[in-house]
C-alpha cells in the first residue's frame, strides 16, 4: 500500500471520527429541542451532587400544577432572565408560589418562584458537557466552533480534492537510459 493510499485511509477515519463527534454533540446541545428538551448549563454547586457545576441539564415543560414537594425545577430567578435549578420543599397555590432550596444550600432560597416564572423539570443531566455549550455560546467560542466546523468541512472533501489532483496530473515518465555504444 502507498504511503499516499495509508495518509488517504487515515484521514478518513480521522474525519469520520470527527464528523460523528460533532453529530452526537449537535444532537446533545441542540437536536434535543426537537423532543421538547431544553438544556441549561449549571453555573453553581447549589445543586451538589445532584447537578454538578458545568453539567448540561434537560428540562421538560411542564405545567406548576404537575409540581410536587421534593422535585427539582427549572425557572426565571430573576428580572435579568437569569435561570436556576432548586428543589421545591413547599407550594403555595392560593398565591401560586413554589418556595426553594438548592441541596447543597443551607438556608430556603430568599424569595418564591411565582408559578409563571417555572420553566419545567430537570429530566437528565450530562456531567461537564455544559462547560462546552457555555463556551461555544459565547466568543471566542462561537469563532472556534465555526472554524472547527469549516476545517471539518474541508477535511471531509479533502480526499476527493487529492483524488482529483491526483488524477489530473500526468504521469511522469522517466527516459531510459541510453547504454553507451562503442
Amino acid at each position: 500500500m502507498s504511503v499516499f493510499k495509508r495518509g488517504k485511509k487515515l484521514l478518513n477515519i480521522i474525519t469520520t471520527t470527527l464528523v460523528v463527534i460533532a453529530v452526537v454533540l449537535a444532537i446533545l446541545l441542540v437536536g434535543v429541542r426537537l423532543v421538547g428538551l431544553q438544556p441549561y448549563t449549571v453555573m453553581s454547586g447549589s445543586m451538589e451532587p445532584t447537578y454538578h457545576t458545568g453539567s448540561l441539564i434537560y428540562v421538560k415543560e411542564v405545567e406548576p400544577e404537575e409540581v410536587e414537594v421534593g422535585q427539582a425545577i427549572t425557572f426565571v430567578l430573576n428580572e435579568e432572565l437569569v435561570v436556576a435549578t432548586h428543589r421545591v420543599i413547599e407550594i403555595d397555590e392560593e398565591n401560586q408560589h413554589f418556595y426553594t432550596k438548592g441541596d447543597a444550600n443551607a438556608s430556603p432560597d430568599g424569595s418564591p418562584v411565582h408559578f409563571e416564572n417555572l420553566i419545567g423539570v430537570p429530566v437528565f443531566s450530562i456531567p461537564y458537557l455544559g462547560y462546552l455549550a457555555n463556551y461555544i455560546q459565547n466568543p471566542p467560542g462561537t469563532y472556534v466552533a465555526i472554524s472547527a466546523g469549516a476545517v471539518l468541512l474541508l477535511l471531509i472533501f479533502l480526499p476527493e480534492l487529492l483524488n482529483a489532483w491526483k488524477k489530473d496530473e500526468p504521469e511522469q515518465t522517466y527516459p531510459e537510459k541510453q547504454k553507451p555504444t562503442a
